[in-house]
C-alpha cells in the first residue's frame, strides 16, 4: 500500500470498493480489516482513495467480497491509472464528476456555448442530448436524470461556494423553442449562486473549464467535450486555471449587470410573437 496524492478518480474507485463491500458482505470496515488481517486504518484509507492499494491488496479485498477473477481484472485495469495527475474518461461517466462536486468547497466554472450542468433546467439538458445526436435515444432520460441528481448539492445548507462564468454566446444559442430558453434564462436569473456573463464583445476563451477546490484534497481542473472528460491535478494546470478565472473576473459583467442582461433576454423572447427570440446578430 503506497501513500500518494489522492485524485477524483482514486476517491471514486475507493468509494466503489466500499459499495462492493457493503453490498456483497456484512462486514463493517473494521470487520473487513480483521478478516483480511490488515491494520484497521488500511481499509478506510483505500476506500477513501487516500492511498494506492497494491495488486495483492485488491485481489484479497475483492475475493473476500466474493468477486470472481473477471471482475477483479476489470477493476484492476481501471485502478491502474487511479492516481494519475492527468486522466481522461468517457463523457457519460458521471460518478467521478458527481463525487468531485459533492466534495468540493469551491467551484469555479467557465462555459462557452452551453450552460454548466449544475445550472441547466431539465428540458434544456434534454434538448442538449437530443441535438447532439450522439447519445442513444433510450439513454437520454437516464443521462438527464443523472444531471438533475447532481444539482442536489446546490440545495444543501453547506453547498459549495460557486462562481459560474458563461459567455454571452451561450445565451444566444437557439437551443430548443422559446419556452425552453426562457425557462433556462429564468433559472439563471433566480436560482444560481453567482453568475457572471462574459460579454459578446470579449474574445471567447477556447474551451470550457471548471476548477474544483476541496477542504483537504488538492485542487483539480476539469474539462469536458462530447467525447471525453479530462482531469488535471498538477500545479501547472491548476495555476493556469486560476489565472484564467482572474482574467474572467476582470472582463465579465458583475452579478447585477449579468442579471440585467438576462432580464433583457427574457423580455426579448416574450416580445417576439413567433417565439424565435430577439434579433441577436
Amino acid at each position: 500500500m503506497t501513500a500518494t496524492i489522492s485524485t477524483p478518480y482514486s476517491r471514486c474507485l475507493g468509494d466503489e470498493l466500499r459499495r462492493v463491500r457493503e453490498s456483497c458482505t456484512s462486514f463493517t470496515g473494521r470487520a473487513m480489516a480483521v478478516q483480511l488481517g490488515w491494520d484497521p486504518s488500511k481499509v478506510s484509507d483505500i476506500e477513501l482513495g487516500k492511498v494506492r492499494a497494491s495488486e495483492i491488496d485488491l485481489v484479497q479485498y475483492l475475493a473476500t467480497c466474493g468477486k470472481d477473477i473477471d471482475f477483479v481484472n476489470e477493476f484492476r485495469s481501471r485502478y491502474y491509472n487511479a492516481f494519475d495527475l492527468f486522466f481522461a474518461q468517457v463523457s457519460d461517466n458521471v460518478r467521478t464528476l458527481a463525487m468531485a462536486e459533492a466534495m468540493a468547497t469551491k467551484i469555479f466554472s467557465y462555459d462557452v456555448l452551453i450552460m454548466h450542468g449544475l445550472m441547466q433546467t431539465e428540458e434544456y439538458a434534454h434538448q442538449l442530448f437530443v441535438d447532439s445526436h450522439i447519445e442513444a435515444p433510450e439513454d437520454i432520460a437516464r443521462l438527464v436524470q443523472a444531471r438533475m441528481d447532481r444539482q442536489t448539492i446546490m440545495r444543501r445548507p453547506t453547498r459549495p461556494e460557486c462562481a459560474f462564468f458563461v459567455h454571452e454566446l451561450a445565451l444566444r444559442m437557439q437551443l430548443g423553442n422559446a419556452r425552453v430558453r426562457e425557462e433556462q434564462y429564468l433559472r439563471l436569473l433566480f436560482n444560481t449562486h453567482i453568475l457572471r456573463v462574459v460579454p459578446a464583445n470579449v474574445c471567447a476563451f477556447r474551451s470550457p473549464v471548471t476548477l474544483y477546490e476541496f477542504g483537504k484534497a488538492s485542487p483539480v481542473v476539469y474539462s469536458e467535450s462530447e467525447t471525453a472528460q479530462v482531469w488535471a491535478q498538477d500545479t501547472v494546470a491548476v495555476g493556469r486555471a486560476r489565472r484564467l478565472f482572474q482574467r474572467l473576473d476582470a472582463v465579465a459583467l458583475d452579478a447585477e449587470q449579468s442579471k440585467r442582461l438576462l432580464a433583457e433576454y427574457v423580455s426579448g423572447l416574450r416580445e417576439d410573437p413567433h417565439g424565435g427570440g430577439t434579433d441577436l446578430a
